[in-house]
């Protein structure tokens, strides 16, 4: 038999807080992060709109060590903390730490240390490049930061899908602890690529949007007028234990049951999904399967609503042909619409989200739903948080490469 697997703790670092309080406090009432990039000047962009993470600290954490960190590192460091005080894990317990494994997945990695080292490399030459250079790039590295931090022995990886990254994970973390392989994992996403060449590359695609004159507009996912999707950057993970560990050592408390995954491929194109949504469709068939749920019992979408035409267009299709007419009855919603598209955490941040939508019975809203698209006729929560009581709540992630992922959590019973 398949163990059950269990949500015990959580972290956040987003564009709208660098907690879980604040980032769900703020996605509840529909609070818009940051606006026009800071970081470097964007006079020569088509797009000069970011969702930027504020006021970031890492603390805990010495001079030295911290320079050797990539910004997406800093962000899962912070996150993965914050994930394990939530839980109360023993950190003393030797048994678990054997057990225990991380799991974080990264679209990119460090681009800002590359372009960074590239600059002095031109500058300087090679001499001048630090030998810190290569691990501090490498998307691996922030499980691995991780994992030394707590002594976490078990296994430790990252994935890389593009922005599927974080989600899938979560779900590598689930079908391993399926198989007794772990008890503890810490999983999810992060992502901090908000440089000069992360942005200039999404412009050179045109899929980011141009409303630079109204940022806070900008991100408006199955939206009419949407032109595009805004770069986030955050980190979303989580602590998931085996039920039975969770219960053996009297765990505070249990967000959610994870109760499974589908993933798919489009084989369509490098970057745009399949216009009929056929590959998206398959990967929440393919979830609802593994989790042994009836499409009818699900009570709520996380959409990946980007807020780019083709992907919104997609999984409206997507979710019609998995659930037919009752596709209109089930709320859908996209907190892009307030933190940004954050690439590799994306999955990790959302599925959070999902998490407390099922805890505490409130779905966040859509921001900037202003003109209804034909294409687009689903409920996407428009502008508005709603209360509504959550069973059974999936959540998308599809990458660049055709990669989709559907994760489905479900509240906790006996």
């Amino acid at each position: 038999m398949r163990k059950r697997v269990v949500v015990t703790g959580m972290g956040l670092v987003t564009p709208v807080g660098n907690d879980v309080p604040t980032s769900w406090a703020g996605l509840k009432s529909g609070r818009i992060g940051t606006g026009k990039t800071s970081r470097f000047d964007v006079s020569g962009y088509a797009s000069k709109i970011s969702r930027e993470v504020k006021d970031f600290v890492l603390e805990g954490v010495n001079p030295k060590s911290l320079r050797r960190m990539d910004s997406f590192v800093q962000f899962a460091m912070k996150a993965s903390w914050e994930a394990v005080r939530d839980s109360g894990l023993c950190l003393d317990d030797d048994a678990l730490k054997e057990k225990a494994g991380v799991i974080i997945g990264s679209g990119i990695g460090g681009l800002k240390v590359i372009e960074e080292q590239h600059e002095i490399l031109m500058k300087s030459g090679p001499s001048r490049i630090s030998p810190f250079l290569i691990p501090m790039l490498i998307p691996d590295m922030a499980a691995g930061q991780v994992a030394m931090h707590f002594g976490f022995k078990g296994m430790n990886f990252a994935t890389v899908s593009a922005c599927a990254s974080g989600a899938h994970a979560l779900a590598t973390a689930l079908n391993m602890m399926r198989q007794g392989m772990a008890e503890v994992v810490i999983a999810g996403g992060t992502e901090s690529c908000i440089t000069p060449l992360g942005l200039a590359g999404f412009c050179s695609m045109k899929a980011l949007s141009t409303r630079n004159d109204s940022p806070e507009k900008a991100s408006r996912p199955f939206d009419r007028e949407r032109d595009g999707f805004v770069m986030g950057e955050g980190a979303g993970i989580v602590v998931l234990e085996t039920l039975e560990h969770a219960l053996a050592r009297k765990a505070g408390k249990i967000y959610a049951e994870f109760v499974g995954s589908g993933m798919s491929c489009d084989a369509y194109h490098m970057t745009a999904p399949d216009p009929e949504g056929k590959g998206a469709s398959l990967s929440l068939k393919n979830a609802l399967q593994d989790a042994s749920v009836d499409p009818g019992c699900v009570d709520y979408i996380n959409a990946h609503g980007t807020s780019t035409s083709l992907n919104d267009k997609g999984e409206t299709l997507a979710i019609k042909d998995a659930f037919g007419k009752r596709a209109y009855d089930i709320p859908v919603s996209s907190i892009k619409s307030m933190i940004g598209h954050t690439l590799g955490a994306a999955g990790g941040i959302e599925f959070i989200s999902t998490c407390l939508t099922i805890k505490e019975g409130i779905i966040p809203p859509t921001m900037n739903y202003e003109f209804p698209d034909p294409d687009c006729d689903l409920f996407y929560v428009p502008n508005r948080a709603i209360e509504k009581s959550v069973d059974v709540a999936l959540s998308n992630s599809f990458g660049f490469g055709g990669h989709n992922i559907t994760l489905v959590l479900k509240k906790y019973r006996d």
